[in-house]
């Protein structure tokens, strides 16, 4: 993520805080976290021109939670916005840029998962995207993955991902820099193993190798970690990242939050606001169905696997999918 993985970080969160959500309830508590959801009206954007949705059954009980299959594109976002973000490493410029994206693809049933992560260096073809000034932007070829959501934002991000996997992308989320802290720090830290040392003067990290608990700002350090690892490439930091994905699920499932209402509304009120959505999930009841859905679903139950890449031919600092590995795993989640 350098800028990046926030992202990530944020995929386990980003399950992990969906889950929370359902508990904080009544009046101005429910208003203030409903309020706080940020959201984009994707499917508004990108209309008819994309994969075809999954086809569910429907289950034949009263009121059913749903228990299709899903997919959810995650985006860390590095922000540049607010002097939180520029101090934990957005930078002073405008914009942002997704550096780390993960699919979350979630089995019929919903009691298990897989998170696919894009190398943030893939060369793709980028599409044709909507821009909210009723212009589109030109499509690009080879242009790096992380391009389309700094020229065209999460409805760029989504299109693109949908037009290299040929996967419908049911839902959007995202999370920047500032809120990843924020929610590590609600929930009391996370513990993370790694098997060597890490020293990255970049993200401003230093662990020998073993077991550590990390506050917010030394967790999104992790997660951004890149040259202190393997061969300072993308691909060693997404290990990284996934590691951080299951301590993030294992850590939410071990917080006793539902005893300790205090402790649920930081939770909740840290990941609301740092959450921008499409509008399909863009409330508190919605976001509080979805938790419920995901009940089943625990930790040793999410497969974490990163899209197959090889060395690009033009650029050895970049990367392109590796076929036909990675069409075959993209129909997977079909």
């Amino acid at each position: 993520m350098g800028r990046r993985s926030r992202a990530l970080k944020i995929v386990g969160l980003t399950l992990a805080g969906v889950l929370v959500l359902g508990a904080a309830a009544g009046g101005w508590a429910y208003w203030h976290l409903n309020h706080n959801i940020k959201s984009v009206d994707i499917d508004s954007a990108l209309g008819d021109d994309r994969p075809a949705k999954t086809m569910i059954t429907p289950s034949a009980s009263a009121s059913p939670l749903p228990s299709g299959s899903l997919n959810i594109l995650v985006l860390g976002s590095d922000s540049r916005s607010g002097k939180a973000n520029q101090e934990l490493g957005g930078g002073d410029s405008s914009g942002a840029r997704s550096d780390t994206a993960m699919v979350v693809h979630i089995d019929a049933g919903r009691t298990k998962a897989t998170v696919v992560s894009i190398p943030r260096d893939t060369l793709v073809t980028r599409p044709s995207c909507p821009l909210s000034s009723g212009r589109s932007t030109a499509v690009a070829y080879g242009a790096m993955f992380n391009t389309a959501y700094e020229i065209g934002g999460p409805v760029c991000a989504v299109k693109t991902v949908e037009s290299i996997t040929g996967v419908r992308m049911d839902h959007y989320l995202e999370v920047d820099f500032s809120g990843f802290a924020k929610l590590v720090d609600a929930l009391g830290g996370v513990t993370v193993t790694t098997g060597q040392d890490i020293h990255d003067d970049d993200s401003h990290l230093d662990l020998p190798a073993g077991t550590h608990h990390l506050d917010g700002r030394t967790a999104l350090a992790f997660a951004r970690t890149r040259h202190g690892i393997g061969d300072g490439s993308d691909l060693g930091r997404i290990g990284l990242q996934q590691k951080l994905v299951k301590a993030l699920l294992e850590q939410m499932a071990g917080t006793s939050l539902l005893t300790d209402p205090a402790k649920l509304y930081r939770v909740a009120d840290t990941v609301t606001a740092s959450l921008t959505t499409d509008t399909g999930l863009d409330s508190l009841s919605e976001l509080t169905r979805l938790g419920q859905s995901l009940k089943g679903l625990t930790a040793d139950r999410v497969t974490t696997v990163m899209m197959p890449v090889v060395t690009a031919p033009s650029d050895p600092n970049r990367v392109i999918a590796q076929e036909p590995a990675a069409s075959r795993l993209w129909a997977s989640l079909r």
